[in-house]
């Protein structure tokens, strides 16, 4: 089976990606949201004690997702993103009076709309 059929390979589920598709939104805002939505299914994920502010189980998922490419550049680099998202993803949940964890794609959607 290949990984875009693979339900645990994408944490972005096609319901998702058709909802994010049919807004009315630049392609390059959809294309952003996308990213947001999958950088915090990724954040869910990973996240076992609902604290964010654990940047090790970050580093060591992003260190377990490049050991995939025995790519230690693509861990540097992916931690990065991540957490950038993170820091973005929480500072607009505290603003919206949300827990990071609550968010859903309506709320993404939002924070893309203010960019």
């Amino acid at each position: 089976m290949s990984n875009h059929l693979d339900p645990l390979s994408n944490p972005l589920n096609i319901e998702t990606i058709q909802e994010i598709d049919k807004l009315d939104l630049p392609i390059m805002q959809k294309h952003h949201l996308r990213i947001l939505a999958h950088c915090l299914h990724i954040l869910k994920t990973i996240n076992v004690d609902n604290s964010f502010e654990n940047q090790n189980s970050l580093r060591e998922w992003c260190d377990s997702q490049s050991q995939k490419f025995d790519d230690k550049k693509f861990s540097d680099l992916f931690y990065e993103q991540l957490e950038l998202s993170s820091e973005k993803l929480s500072t607009f949940s505290k603003k919206i009076g949300k827990n990071i964890e609550d968010l859903e794609i309506d709320d993404l959607v939002l924070l893309v709309e203010q960019r």
